[in-house]
């Protein structure tokens, strides 16, 4: 028996490369004779760059950043085994787990670190560029990362406007003329994770603000922010870009990259599983195990087990999907390629103890998974 274990990382409580050990682990507590091939995946969040570098044998590096409020980071990132490449993660510098709950306000949470690791990445001589902007803060439209790149973002009376989305309400022109003149240069390409426009319902604040801090009252003013911050960014780059896929991205720095630099946009969990060769690698597979931290209506949108289920469903390989927890809409994922969900938590618990636990979790709910699949070889057609 073959099975390829694939999973995202559970965000806050285990990598992609130790939820794929435990998953292991299981497998061959109830299968000791199985090959088990470990892909650790990501799909443009935390992990892409872990993920991105040992596929490709490369190195991480690390840089010293602004945070999403102004205090400065630690934030990695990597370069391709072949030195061709910088990964990116605006995760690692903007990222929600850099703000304490109490203090999370997307309203003022601002991309400059995202913008000063794609500087880094220049200033290292290279220009072609894998971005992962999965796990915002933010919801800034990526003015801070352009600010970073050297954009201005002013008021009527020509006063710079202040960090964050709220101020963008404010915005009455940009000034272009100190962009990094070394991005005309770059080939950028950015691993998005999901598919919602810059504004309205499926809009980044409506759908990303609240997980980040929002009220409904903050919702409505992020929005109308970004639609101005839109309408003046389209005037003066002459790119329409807010109701393109993509463009809502981490708090709208899918958006901001397509207006100020030259990036293209695609499913992260794609850019990730052909680095890695997953198309290969299923080849001849029994079983793929895939997972991630919380399987819910977002899951179907494009992340990361329902992208391994679409290159698994080519070649007849059967999917199960084991999530830290199941949300609202999972089953959802059931008409996308995935032909079974499992949560890891066997009992009521609290959401800190699961994930304290995460490990363990994951290894014996594959376990259970697996006896069940064991059940299954019994049965008689």
């Amino acid at each position: 028996m073959r099975i390829i274990v694939a999973p995202d990382s559970y965000k806050g409580s285990v990598s992609a490369l130790g939820v794929a050990e435990a998953m292991e682990r299981g497998i061959l507590a109830v299968f000791p004779a199985a090959e088990v091939l470990k892909v650790p995946i990501a799909d443009g969040g935390e992990g892409t760059v872990e993920a991105l570098v040992a596929a490709t044998a490369g190195r991480l590096m690390h840089s010293e950043v602004q945070g999403p409020l102004g205090e400065p980071v630690q934030a990695h990132w990597g370069i391709s085994g072949d030195g061709s490449t910088a990964f990116l993660e605006m995760a690692a510098a903007s990222g929600l787990p850099l703000v304490a709950k109490e203090r999370r306000d997307p309203r003022i949470t601002s991309t400059f670190g995202t913008g000063e690791l794609m500087k880094a990445a220049l200033d290292a001589g290279l220009r072609k560029l894998v971005i992962g902007i999965g796990g915002s803060a933010t919801n800034d439209g990526g003015t801070g990362m352009a600010r970073a790149l050297g954009v201005r973002f002013l008021d009527a009376e020509g006063r710079d406007l202040p960090d964050g989305g709220a101020a963008l309400s404010r915005l009455a022109r940009m000034d272009l003329s100190g962009l990094d003149p070394r991005l005309a240069e770059a080939s950028i390409l950015v691993a998005c994770d999901v598919d919602n426009p810059l504004c309205g319902p499926r809009g980044a604040s409506a759908v990303y603000g609240p997980q980040k801090g929002a009220t409904p009252a903050m919702v409505a003013e992020l929005d109308a922010a970004l639609d101005a911050f839109a309408k003046v960014a389209a005037s003066t780059t002459g790119r329409e870009v807010a109701l393109l896929p993509g463009a809502g991205a981490a708090g709208g720095l899918g958006a901001g990259l397509l207006f100020f630099t030259p990036a293209s946009l695609r499913p992260g969990v794609s850019i990730v599983l052909e680095t890695t060769g997953f198309e290969v690698l299923v080849q001849g597979a029994d079983l793929v195990l895939t997972g991630e931290g919380r399987t819910d209506f977002q899951t179907a949108m494009g992340k990361a087990p329902v992208g391994v289920a679409a290159v698994a469903k080519r070649h007849g390989v059967p999917v199960v999907c084991l999530a830290g927890g199941l949300g609202d809409g999972a089953d959802d994922v059931l008409a996308h390629g995935i032909d079974a969900l499992a949560s890891t938590v066997p009992q009521p618990m609290t959401l800190e103890a699961s994930m304290a636990q995460g490990t363990a979790l994951v290894e014996a709910a594959t376990a259970r998974v697996c006896r069940l699949l064991k059940v299954g070889q019994s049965l008689r057609s």
